[in-house]
């Protein structure tokens, strides 16, 4: 892999644009968490980074929702949408555009990409047949529909039928191109399993998909017959480019391609893989812009064991269980416990459970014991030994020497899960040296040498794993860094990727006896299970 220079890479990503038909849900807050511990470590290398997310706020589903509340759609958008920013803002999502697709300025954009579609004489009027889910936004193939005319994704909801005029894109003029994309970008759908889907789809031979409605008001016009309105996904995908604009900017293609475009990545759930795998790509070719980097989609979330859905009551609140447990205990346990790509379960149980193991016992027992020691042993002060004092075999210099460049592998492949593991291995690890080595017994034998040692190679083992796990429990590692004696927040994230840059501090070694540490503070407090009464 080419090295590239940090000092000037730029990184844009996107969350999806969720839909404002409800309140946010906790498969929302999967994703974005995902994007922000991907953001923060971005902003960790040095990278100019641009974390994209908002609301698609169109369709017949916000306008049916709307009317059954008595309010007309917009009213009804701006009710649900500070919904989504104060859930963001509970669990620590340091976004940097929040993008609306009833925002101004994204019309103007819109109706510009459709301008270049249109003269490229990709879109034409046709008849559109067929079953239709309003959940969905999208027609269905006979083939996929489940006993009773039911939506694969939506099983409790019928599809309806349709006869009416839209507007078409040509998607089936790009099929041997978006095949020949797919085979010279073989990274461009991940993970792998999502890439085999798309090229199944693909090679099954693609239709022409509708672009407009007759039947729906709520939305922008179509620029050459205004009785249509413009499909949901031609208006929504569009909203990752009109994020771009800075706010001096003209609300034009130009201006919102200058500096971010295009993205490098775009995180989405699998449910609407197909829009930015193929809809996408084939809609930005033929307006002849350039094409994302890459796209994942991640797996469906349980609980239980079992599907979530309200008429189940079968839920998670994602604010009840930040306000219960707390922000860093809802990110750690959905992005170490469960493989990114594929569908994971939430069981309460199993979520305390780890919680305490890792961050309770493991992590933050570690970082108490060995503050402890320093304090008893050294008079508080790091130890006077320097990182050519600890030979190389080391188990836990060993361990460190080359965790950085692993977890950010990890990071890189999107693997948190790894991240996470590898650097528990550390802590783990830290944890048996201090048992081994009991560093108790020697200071009682006049080795206070050997007692330094001990404490230097985990004081400091403790360091670099509050560092590599900075993106996804950023308030935690900020309390275990400040203990050790770092002036550094790791959600003022501006300052950090400044006094903390990656190169530096994911090596192990870089603690110093000039450093004061900081009062020692439980960093995570073991969760009790209520009792039961008998």
């Amino acid at each position: 892999m080419n090295r590239v220079d940090i000092t000037k890479k730029t990184f844009a990503l996107t969350t999806p644009l969720y839909y404002v038909n409800d309140v946010p849900h906790i498969g929302s807050a999967y994703t974005t968490i995902a994007a922000d511990a991907i953001a923060r470590f971005h902003r960790l290398l040095g990278h100019s980074v641009l974390l994209v997310t908002g609301t698609d706020e169109h369709g017949q589903k916000i306008q049916r929702s709307a009317e059954a509340k008595g309010l007309n759609p917009q009213e009804f958008c701006d009710e649900i949408v500070p919904n989504f920013i104060s859930l963001w803002e509970l669990l620590n999502i340091q976004y940097d555009r929040f993008s609306r697709t009833t925002a101004p300025n994204h019309a103007a954009i819109v109706q510009e990409f459709f301008q270049r579609v249109w003269a490229k004489g990709d879109i034409y009027l046709g008849q559109q047949k067929g079953w239709y889910c309003v959940s969905c936004e999208e027609f269905k193939e006979e083939r996929e529909l489940l006993e009773g005319n039911r939506c694969p994704i939506h099983t409790n909801k019928e599809v309806e039928w349709r006869d009416e005029e839209n507007y078409f894109f040509r998607l089936s003029k790009y099929q041997d191109k978006l095949l020949e994309f797919y085979r010279d970008r073989p990274d461009f759908m991940q993970p792998e399993s999502r890439r085999n889907e798309v090229l199944n789809f693909v090679n099954q031979g693609l239709q022409d998909f509708s672009i407009s409605r007759v039947n729906v008001d709520w939305g922008f016009p179509v620029p050459e017959n205004p009785k249509h309105t413009l499909y949901v996904w031609f208006d929504a995908l569009l909203a990752y480019i009109t994020a771009l604009l800075e706010p001096e900017d003209k609300p034009t293609l130009e201006a919102a391609l200058k500096k971010w475009y295009p993205f490098n990545l775009h995180l989405i759930g699998k449910d609407i893989l197909r829009f930015h795998a193929v809809y996408w790509p084939a809609m930005l070719m033929s307006a002849e812009l350039p094409l994302p980097n890459q796209v994942f989609g991640h797996g469906f979330l349980t609980k239980d064991g079992r599907k979530m859905g309200k008429t189940t009551g079968n839920t998670i609140d994602p604010i009840a269980l930040v306000n219960t447990y707390g922000t860093d205990a809802v990110r750690y346990y959905f992005l170490k416990e469960i493989e990114f790509g594929k569908d994971g379960d939430f069981n309460e149980v199993r979520f305390i459970d780890v919680l305490n193991a890792d961050l309770a016992n493991d992590f933050g027992n570690l970082l108490n014991r060995i503050l402890g020691m320093v304090k008893k042993y050294c008079g508080g002060n790091i130890p006077s030994v320097a990182n050519e004092d600890i030979p190389a075999e080391n188990p836990l210099k060993a361990i460190g020497l080359g965790l950085g460049e692993q977890v950010k592998d990890a990071y890189e492949a999107l693997t948190f899960n790894q991240a996470c593991t590898l650097v528990l291995s550390l802590v783990q690890a830290s944890n048996k040296f201090i048992d081994d080595q009991a560093p108790w017994t020697l200071y009682k034998q006049g080795e206070q040498a050997a007692v330094e040692k001990v404490l230097y190679a985990v004081l400091e083992s403790v360091r670099l794993a509050a560092y590599l796990l900075s993106p996804v429990i950023p308030t935690i590692s900020t309390a275990a860094y400040q203990q050790l004696g770092f002036e550094i927040d790791f959600n003022n994230q501006i300052n950090t990727s400044i006094v903390a840059p990656f190169q530096t501090h994911s090596q192990w070694g870089l603690l110093n006896c000039e450093q004061n540490l900081g009062v020692p503070q439980p960093i995570f407090k073991r969760i009790e299970l209520p009792k039961n009464d008998e």
